[in-house]
C-alpha cells in the first residue's frame, strides 16, 4: 500500500481525535462553569444577608463553589489571628487578610483556566495540520496524474477533492475550539472580577463586625 494516502488518512484521523477532544473539554468546562455559577449565586444570596462574621460562620458548612472557598480562606485567616501577638498592627492584619483572599482567588482562577490551553492550541494548529494533509494529498495526486499521462477532469478531480477534505476538517475543528476558548476566557475574567469584588466585600464585613463588637 502506498505510504502517501496513509499519511493523509493519519492526518484525518488525528483531526477527528482533536475534534472529539475539544468538544469533550468544551462540554466539561461548560458544565463546570454552570455548576459553579449556580453555587456562587446561592452563596451570594446567603452572604448578602450576613450582618457580621458570626452570621457567616453559621452557614458556611452548607455552601459550595468558588466564592465559598474564597470566603473560607478569609475565615481561616481570621481564626489564625488568635495566635498572633497583640503587637501586630491592624493594618498588617488587614493586609494579611487580603493576601489570603486574593491567594485563594488566584487558585480558583488557575483551576478555571485548566483546559483552555488545549482549546487555544487546537484552534491555532488544526488548520495547518489540515493544510499539511491537503498538500501531501495533492502531491500524491500530481504523481498519479504524471504516472497515468492523463490530465482529464476525472483523473484530477477525485484525488485533489479527497486531499481538500483535510483542510475542511482542519477548519471545522479549529473554529469551535477558537469560539470555545474566547467564551471561556471571558467567563474566567468575569469570575476573577467577581472574586476580587467579593474579597473587598468580605473585608468590609470584617470591619463592620469589629465596629459592632467594639
Amino acid at each position: 500500500m502506498d505510504a502517501v494516502p496513509d499519511i493523509v488518512d493519519a492526518v484525518l484521523i488525528f483531526l477527528v481525535i482533536l475534534s472529539v477532544l475539544i468538544w469533550s473539554v468544551g462540554i466539561s468546562k461548560y458544565l463546570a462553569f454552570y455548576r459553579n455559577s449556580r453555587f456562587d449565586r446561592e452563596f451570594l444570596a446567603v452572604f448578602s444577608k450576613a450582618r457580621d462574621i458570626q452570621d457567616l460562620l453559621a452557614v458556611m458548612s452548607s455552601t459550595k463553589g468558588r466564592l465559598a472557598r474564597v470566603c473560607q480562606a478569609g475565615l481561616d485567616e481570621l481564626v489564625s489571628w488568635q495566635y498572633l501577638a497583640n503587637s501586630v498592627a491592624p493594618d498588617d492584619k488587614r493586609e494579611m487578610l487580603m493576601h489570603s483572599l486574593k491567594q485563594q482567588a488566584h487558585a480558583e482562577q488557575t483551576r478555571m483556566e485548566n483546559g483552555l490551553s488545549i482549546l487555544a492550541s487546537v484552534g491555532s494548529t488544526a488548520p495547518f495540520i489540515g493544510l499539511f494533509g491537503t498538500v501531501w494529498g495533492i502531491m500524491n495526486a500530481l504523481k498519479s496524474i504524471t504516472a497515468s499521462g492523463s490530465a482529464s477532469l476525472d483523473v484530477v478531480a477525485g484525488p485533489i477533492g479527497e486531499a481538500l477534505i483535510a483542510t475542511a476538517i482542519g477548519i471545522a475543528t479549529a473554529v469551535p475550539a477558537v469560539l470555545a476558548y474566547n467564551y471561556f476566557l471571558r467567563k474566567v475574567r468575569l469570575s476573577a472580577a467577581t472574586m476580587d469584588n467579593f474579597a473587598s466585600a468580605f473585608h468590609l464585613l470584617v470591619l463592620k463586625s469589629r465596629i459592632k463588637h467594639d
